[in-house]
């Protein structure tokens, strides 16, 4: 899909049919193309004359392959983080191009920064007119966005911090499996949103540093360059706590496999303590299991009471020892 922005005088102003322009507006500065088919890639390269990189050109790892110029075109590919308020967090790959006075973006997915972005844009006011002021606020946008996603992640993970360390002090009644696997569920999910997040601020950083410092950077004005430099810092210092959040999920995954190890610790001693505390009663009515004639206490009347004594009296008293060394 086909989207056209040009610049009003309030701000960013969306083209009500853009499915019929041929010729692209003088006022145009951000063109967007959602899922582009093979109609709209031909349209905008024939307008700007750049090649619009297809899906798989976007999704490559390599620094060259997602941040370079060519014929006086800039493209810059970031990720963006995808479904984060849900379970299956995910990343999509965003393309920023920037050629002359336009912005041109390339994406296959709706993150949520740009639906945020859109209702900001036509209050922008004259700075609407420059494309790198648009970009830059875009790449504001995501910026922000991960900087939420990163503030519910460490309410989440003080939560379950909270959950482990506080219910161990308070001797509550021991978790379950259940419990186990919602709280390694949790931190398995904080983990990956705070990587994600991560790998998305360092491709942000850089974009931003490669639009500030390379060829391009004459173009970019005085304004926009100081926006760009408190871009860059928020992104390396959201970055710094994206480290730590994962690092403290690291934390609290080993904390809960300890205490994991703990129960199982405690479990298999109870069955190690029974399994002692049966072997001498277990002897002793091995001995009298015997089949040997001449065994006086088969045909004495106090014969089965006192063996009955005794095997309690032999369970029972490695169960005290036991106790009294603080082993259970």
């Amino acid at each position: 899909m086909l989207s056209i922005y040009t610049a009003g005088e309030a701000g960013l102003e969306a083209v009500a049919d853009p499915g019929s322009v041929e010729t692209l507006p003088d006022t145009a500065v951000w063109i967007d193309l959602l899922e582009p088919d093979a109609r709209d890639e031909a349209r905008v390269e024939a307008w700007l004359g750049i090649d619009v990189p297809t899906r798989e050109e976007m999704q490559e790892i390599e620094i060259s392959s997602r941040i370079y110029e060519d014929d006086g075109a800039v493209f810059m590919t970031v990720l963006s983080l995808l479904n984060a308020d849900k379970r299956d967090v995910g990343t999509t790959d965003v393309t920023f191009i920037l050629k002359d006075r336009y912005l041109v973006t390339v994406r296959h997915d709706e993150p949520q920064p740009l639906r945020q972005f859109l209702q900001r844009a036509p209050k922008f006011g004259p700075a609407g007119r420059d494309c790198h002021f648009v970009f830059v606020s875009l790449i504001e946008a995501f910026i922000d966005r991960i900087a939420d996603v990163l503030e519910q992640a460490g309410l989440s993970a003080d939560t379950i911090a909270g959950r482990i360390f506080r219910h161990e002090a308070n001797n509550a009644k021991p978790m379950d499996n259940k419990d186990f696997r919602d709280i390694v569920a949790a931190i398995g999910r904080a983990g990956d949103l705070a990587s994600k997040a991560r790998e998305s601020l360092v491709t942000i950083s850089r974009a931003l540093v490669f639009l500030s410092t390379g060829p391009a950077a004459i173009r970019v004005s005085k304004d926009v360059r100081v926006h760009i430099k408190t871009a860059i810092r928020d992104a390396n210092q959201l970055s710094d706590h994206a480290s730590y959040s994962a690092n403290k999920a690291v934390f609290l995954l080993d904390a809960t496999v300890g205490l994991i190890n703990i129960e199982q610790t405690n479990i298999i001693k109870i069955f190690s303590v029974a399994a002692v505390a049966m072997m001498p009663p277990t002897m002793i009515a091995s001995i009298y299991g015997m089949n040997f004639q001449f065994m006086p206490e088969l045909h004495a009347v106090w014969g089965y009471p006192v063996s009955l004594i005794v095997m309690i009296l032999s369970a029972v008293a490695p169960y005290v020892y036991f106790k009294r060394k603080g082993w259970l």
